[in-house]
């Protein structure tokens, strides 16, 4: 009898070991730190208790963070290569617009020893509208980050050295941005004063295309642009079926429009029929690359301008399976 009351000491003592144990691991996920780059801009007028907000709710998940506000433009990059500089996991968090998310994404070592997630604050969220995060519900995005798990998502790779979450495009767009960022302007209605004065100033530009290897075709073109998410430019929705996961990006390329067929064009956006308008040619692929006949190149990410010189080429390709992202729960 008294063997057998031994046994079952040892017995439940093991077993009650084993639950020990997987509670440590359990903690140690827990104690894994996220590190919040801030975008400091934007840390007024209805996002002035922001920081408080998502500090209560990661108060709330037991989890451990640390904030860092940016000081310049370009900080928030920066900050993201420091942070990942040992190559080991790490967890950051972009607190900003699509321009925030971008500099971090380009910060990251290795993107595919990176947790990813954004607190939409920004004046452009396109990539957070495209992955169910609402830019106006401060407490829900970080309640995503804070409670569940990463998923693999989608994200474009450049020739170049860019990576970018949402899209890249060439022409147009840069002009609209480009007469955006002089604008006094404030809040989204600068892109569509951007986007009024570029139809009636801008000029289509040759340019050649090859899509997934096949045959490389001339275009006169007003826009070419890769996205990844649905939208840009503060929510005009180039993209409407993309989706941030499955593998493809969606290619469009506007050919020579007359200012008049433009803006029919860009009501026709609105309404989500651009397809109907013989000029606009959409695709999906893998791969892209451009082939510009001017020696000055601009492209945007995110809504952010890079300039080439002599630029022969350039190639963008999805890149799935490596980074992981915070996302929404979806049905």
């Amino acid at each position: 009898m008294q063997l057998l009351q031994i046994y079952c000491i040892i017995l439940l003592n093991i077993q009650i070991g084993g639950q020990t144990g997987a509670a440590c691991h359990a903690c140690g996920d827990e104690r894994e730190m996220y590190h919040i780059i801030v975008n400091s801009t934007r840390l007024k007028g209805k996002n002035a208790d922001s920081i408080d907000i998502v500090k209560s709710v990661f108060d709330r998940a037991g989890k451990q963070y640390e904030f860092h506000y940016t000081e310049h433009a370009g900080h928030a990059k920066e900050i993201a290569a420091e942070l990942t500089a040992s190559g080991e996991k790490t967890q950051l968090v972009a607190m900003g617009g699509d321009g925030t998310l971008h500099e971090v994404l380009n910060g990251i070592k290795n993107p595919a020893m990176c947790r990813l997630g954004v607190i939409p604050i920004g004046t452009g969220n396109d990539f957070s509208a495209a992955a169910g995060i609402p830019e106006d519900n401060i407490k829900y995005a970080a309640q995503i980050i804070a409670f569940r798990a990463p998923v693999f998502i989608d994200y474009i790779s450049l020739s170049t050295g860019l990576r970018s979450l949402n899209a890249v495009g060439c022409g147009m767009d840069v002009d609209v941005l480009k007469r955006t960022y002089a604008s006094n302007r404030t809040g989204k209605s600068k892109y569509y004063y951007g986007f009024i004065k570029s139809v009636f100033k801008y000029r289509a530009r040759s340019f050649s295309v090859e899509i997934d290897g096949g045959k490389r075709r001339h275009y006169n073109g007003l826009i070419a642009c890769l996205g990844n998410g649905r939208q840009i430019g503060g929510g005009i929705k180039l993209f409407p079926r993309a989706k941030i996961d499955d593998g493809k990006l969606d290619f469009m390329i506007v050919d020579y429009l007359s200012v008049f067929k433009t803006v029919i064009a860009f009501a026709k956006l609105a309404f989500g029929k651009l397809n109907t308008i013989k000029e606009v040619t959409q695709s999906r692929c893998k791969k892209a690359v451009i082939y510009p006949e001017s020696k000055q190149f601009t492209i945007q990410a995110e809504g952010e301008l890079y300039d080439y010189e002599n630029l022969e080429s350039i190639t963008a390709e999805v890149v799935s399976g490596k980074l992981r992202f915070y996302l929404p729960a979806h049905d």
